[in-house]
């Protein structure tokens, strides 16, 4: 799949995020399982598609030798601070993966806030296509 196939999605993935944001409320969450799979996993997609567009970016353009995900992020030549943003949800990334036993449903809901930040870095990332 290339760049534009997986922009593609994250759009698609963050407008059915934001849907669920506008019409689930936290105590849904807390009394219905399937909203809470709903955001981890579409959460958890999100995060590993830009995971994938920034890793083939700095492997296409030569930005360095990344030895982590949040180094693939991080040579890219976007904003720093969203950057750091984005950085930053490889560790959600991480903890919807490994933590799936038990994940604060606040927290959960909480994250559905920073929506914008994906589609900032899309919008970043569409100067390399």
């Amino acid at each position: 799949m290339g760049l534009t196939e997986k922009l593609k999605l994250l759009e698609e993935n963050i407008r059915i995020l934001k849907d669920i944001k506008k019409n689930i409320t936290l105590e849904d969450i807390k009394s219905n399982k399937r909203y809470e799979w709903e955001i981890r996993y579409g959460l958890l997609e999100s995060i590993q598609i830009v995971i994938d567009i920034a890793c083939k970016v700095a492997s296409e353009y030569n930005l360095g030798n990344p030895k982590t995900y949040r180094a693939c992020i991080e040579l890219l030549q976007i904003d720093y601070t969203l950057a750091q943003k984005i950085a930053g949800m490889v560790g959600l990334r991480n903890l919807l993966i490994h933590e799936y036993i038990k994940i604060d449903e606040e927290k959960l809901y909480q994250f559905l806030e920073n929506l914008d930040n994906f589609v900032e870095f899309a919008m970043q990332i569409e100067k390399y296509l």
